[in-house]
């Protein structure tokens, strides 16, 4: 039977709808091999050539780096002496586009983060970590959008693997409806949401896509997506930057667990990944759970979906993890 689910969090439905995948333990056999693009037009290869120099920062150091933070050169929001201004329109509002758009490049041009060496894939993460903590002192900033996008669904248009980073002058709506939930969940019960999944999913252990000692890979109960996978710490951290390195390793080992886990099981297809953080807005966000949610491309929103909101999932969480869990 099909079902609708409630984000317990969010209180976003979701509609479980199996039937409608003729083969919903299976995805697309037929997909071409992923071709890498030649290094001698890529532009992360020479960042001095390319105009993408000097770097932010540079892990371990400028001259040998294998990792560096980069502005952007063709930044989504620009980065001025000013904070964002309000504008009004009539009965419209708006803010000036004022903000900062980062890069971070790994060094080789052909291995993602679940190919990264496990020392580089948490170096990823405690230099994400950083910026996060410098953007939290930026008082124009609300809240900070970390992810990767791999591949052209996906949304990526350079094949280096990089990573981005937008300090936004809002909390964009997602998170905000997340974080009311969180509160609202919290006000009622005295305890954080998504400690509670964490704990139910736990003792369930259907929906586990793998864990260690930190931390914990779920097939999330109301998924949106076919196999969507959220990663969380075990125990109760609100923000990503002040969360200690040992818990940010386990989530870094998860995630590139996951990542590899996806691409065998799934015949490597595009996907996304980002951190879900607390904003940076002044107030306090304790009852937030910051978190990793991966999302791999293996369907299509359509008419439904986009008149809506409501998501349908063509594959049960609990088949997804199931599947993802194969070795």
């Amino acid at each position: 039977m099909p079902e609708l689910r409630e984000d317990l969090v969010s209180g976003d439905w979701v509609l479980i709808a199996p039937g409608r995948s003729a083969r919903p333990h299976s995805v697309d056999e037929k997909k071409t091999p992923r071709k890498p693009a030649p290094k001698n037009t890529c532009p992360f290869e020479d960042l001095q050539k390319s105009g993408n120099w000097p770097p932010i920062m540079a892990w371990p150091g400028v001259k040998n780096w294998r990792i560096v933070l980069l502005p952007n050169k063709f930044p989504a929001l620009t980065h001025t002496d000013t904070c964002a201004i309000p504008m009004k329109e009539g009965i419209y509002r708006a803010k000036t586009g004022v903000g900062m758009h980062s890069l971070l490049v790994t060094r080789d041009h052909n291995k993602n983060f679940a190919e990264l060496d496990p020392k580089t894939a948490a170096q990823v993460f405690a230099m994400l970590q950083e910026w996060h903590a410098r953007s939290a002192k930026d008082e124009c900033v609300a809240y900070v959008s970390s992810f990767m996008n791999w591949g052209p669904t996906a949304g990526a248009s350079i094949w280096h693997p990089h990573y981005q980073i937008l300090a936004l002058p809002i909390v964009p709506p997602h998170s905000a409806r997340s974080l009311r939930g969180a509160e609202e969940y919290f006000k009622k019960h005295r305890r954080c949401a998504r400690c509670d999944i964490v704990k139910q999913e736990m003792a369930q252990k259907k929906r586990i896509v793998a864990q260690n000692q930190y931390a914990i890979a779920i097939a999330p109960y109301a998924s949106k997506q076919p196999y969507e996978v959220s990663i969380l710490p075990k125990k109760h951290f609100p923000y990503f930057a002040s969360t200690p390195a040992p818990v940010v390793r386990s989530i870094t080992s998860l995630l590139q667990l996951t990542m590899r886990k996806v691409k065998k099981n799934l015949n490597d297809p595009d996907v996304n990944f980002f951190i879900h953080d607390a904003p940076l807005d002044g107030k306090k966000y304790k009852h937030h759970h910051w978190h990793v949610e991966v999302m791999p491309k293996v369907t299509i929103p359509a008419g439904f979906e986009l008149s809506t909101g409501v998501d349908i999932n063509v594959v049960e969480p609990e088949t997804a993890a199931a599947s993802l869990r194969k070795n």
